[in-house]
C-alpha cells in the first residue's frame, strides 16, 4: 500500500500550477522492470541509480570520488528525497565528465546528491531520467572559486512524475550552466534555487518543456545575486499541444550589495492548439541601484504565413509544423556545448514532435 505523504497544495504561491494529483497517481503505478539505457558518452564516468539506489554493478565511476553522505532540506518535495545519499568531490583544477542515469521501475525513487567542485575544477554532467513512477531528486552543487559546471538534463521517463530540486551556490568567478529537456509522458516539476555568492559569478539556466494530451510540466527557478558583478541568464521554451499545460516561473533577486549585476530572462511559449495552456511568470526583485536587468515573456502560435509558404513549396502540413516547432525548441537546446549530447537531446525532441504532430 502506498504511504500517504504530506505534499504542497496549489494554495501555496510557489505551487500554484503544480500537479500534485499526477504525483500521487505516479506513486500508485504498478512496479515493473526497467532497463538501464545505453550511455550517451561511453568514455565518461557513469553512475546508475536504480529506484534511487546507486547500482555498483552497472556503474562505472572511474576516478570519480563518491562517498555516502546524508542531506537535509526543508523544501516541500525535496525533504522527501533527503536522507542517506552521496557526495561527489572534484579536486581543484581537475576536468571530469560524468553521466548519471536515473532509472525508476515504478516506485518512489528518492535520490539525494551533493556535488562539490574545488577551485578551478571543471565538470561536464549529463543526467537522464527513464522508467516510470515518482522520481524525486535533491541535488546540491557547491562551486569553488573559478569552478565550472556544464550540465544537461534529459527527462524522457515513460510514465509517472519527475520532480527535481537543485540548490546551487556559485563562488567568485565560478559558472554554472544547465539545460533541461522535458520530452516525456510524465508530469514534471523542475525546481531550482541558485545563489551567486562570489564576485563575478555566472549562472545560465534554461531548456524546453514539451507537453501533449492532458499532461502538465512546470519549472520554478529563483536566482539570487548576493555579490557584485554577477551575471545570470534564463532562457526557457514551452511547447503545449492538445489540452496540456506548461508553466514557467523564473525569478531574479538582486541583493543590496550586488551592484553591477546583469540579469536576463527570456520565457516563450508556443501553443500547437488553442486548447493548450502556457503560463509564464517572470519576476525581478531588485534592491541594488546599479544593475542591468530585463525580462521578456511571450506566448503565441506557429506563424501562419511561414506554414503557408512551406506548404506552397510542397512540404506537408505536419512536416512544416514539426520543422517550425523544432526551430523554436532549438533556441534552448543549442546551448548544450557537447555536440554528441546536443544531438541526443535534439533526437528526443524530434521523436516527441513525430508522435505529437
Amino acid at each position: 500500500m502506498t504511504a500517504v505523504l504530506e505534499l504542497p497544495t496549489t494554495r501555496e504561491e510557489a505551487f500554484r500550477w503544480a500537479d500534485m494529483p499526477a504525483l500521487q497517481a505516479a506513486r500508485a503505478l504498478t512496479p515493473q522492470s526497467a532497463s538501464v539505457p545505453d550511455a550517451i558518452l561511453p568514455d565518461a564516468a557513469r553512475l546508475v541509480f536504480v529506484d534511487g539506489d546507486l547500482d555498483a554493478d552497472v556503474s562505472r565511476p572511474g576516478d570519480v570520488a563518491i562517498v555516502p553522505e546524508a542531506l537535509a532540506s526543508d523544501h516541500p518535495l525535496a525533504r522527501h528525497a533527503a536522507g542517506d545519499g552521496h557526495r561527489i568531490t572534484l579536486a581543484p583544477r581537475t576536468v571530469t565528465t560524468i553521466e548519471i542515469a536515473r532509472v525508476n521501475a515504478g516506485e518512489d525513487s528518492q535520490t539525494p546528491l551533493v556535488i562539490t567542485l574545488g577551485e578551478d575544477a571543471v565538470l561536464t554532467l549529463i543526467e537522464s531520467f527513464t522508467g516510470a513512477g515518482w522520481t524525486n531528486t535533491l541535488t546540491r552543487f557547491e562551486l569553488g572559486q573559478g569552478a565550472r559546471v556544464m550540465r544537461a538534463v534529459r527527462i524522457v521517463q515513460d510514465a509517472g512524475f519527475v520532480s527535481t530540486r537543485d540548490e546551487v551556490t556559485i563562488a567568485e568567478a565560478a559558472s554554472f550552466v544547465s539545460v533541461a529537456l522535458g520530452a516525456t509522458a510524465a508530469g514534471t516539476r523542475l525546481d531550482a534555487a541558485l545563489t551567486l555568492n562570489g564576485d563575478g559569478a555566472y549562472a545560465e539556466l534554461g531548456g524546453a518543456l514539451l507537453t501533449r494530451d492532458d499532461q502538465r510540466q512546470e519549472c520554478a527557478v529563483r536566482v539570487r545575486h548576493a555579490k557584485p558583478n554577477g551575471q545570470s541568464h534564463q532562457l526557457w521554451r514551452a511547447v503545449a499541444a492538445d489540452r496540456s499545460t506548461v508553466s514557467l516561473a523564473a525569478a531574479v533577486e538582486v541583493a543590496r550589495d550586488a551592484q553591477k549585476t546583469d540579469g536576463e530572462q527570456s520565457l516563450r511559449g508556443l501553443l500547437l492548439q488553442r486548447t493548450a495552456t502556457v503560463n509564464l511568470k517572470p519576476e525581478l526583485e531588485i534592491f541594488a541601484d546599479d544593475v542591468k536587468c530585463a525580462h521578456g515573456a511571450t506566448v503565441g502560435e506557429l506563424d501562419a504565413r511561414a506554414l503557408f509558404y512551406m506548404q506552397s513549396r510542397g512540404i506537408p502540413a505536419p512536416r512544416a509544423k514539426a520543422l517550425l516547432t523544432r526551430a523554436f525548441v532549438a533556441d534552448a537546446l543549442d546551448r548544450i556545448a557537447d555536440e554528441t549530447v546536443r544531438d541526443v537531446f535534439a533526437a528526443d525532441a524530434d521523436v516527441w514532435l513525430e508522435q505529437t504532430l
